[in-house]
């Protein structure tokens, strides 16, 4: 009778990919602080909009200042995560 279970493996070099894609990796994908970084932008360029009836100078500075805002926010989430 074959013993199978003192046979050589078949395909060994191929072995070594089996579970590689069974890990989890310990980086998130994308940051926290980029996203928050747009929607503090948004969200900032949107109220400066309606509190200052479209002034071009209020609503620039509300954009900086929410993205600011944003990326602060989205810094602390990352560093938090880790």
């Amino acid at each position: 009778m074959a013993r199978s279970h003192h046979r050589k493996k078949h395909k060994e070099h191929l072995r070594q990919f089996k579970h590689r894609g069974e890990t989890v990796s310990a980086k998130p994908k994308s940051k926290a602080s980029g996203i928050f970084t747009v929607a503090g932008a948004i969200i900032g360029l949107a109220v400066s909009y309606f509190a200052t009836d479209a002034s071009y100078l209020w609503m620039s500075i509300g954009t900086v200042a929410g993205g600011l805002a944003g990326y602060f926010i989205g810094r602390k989430l990352d560093e938090d995560s880790k």
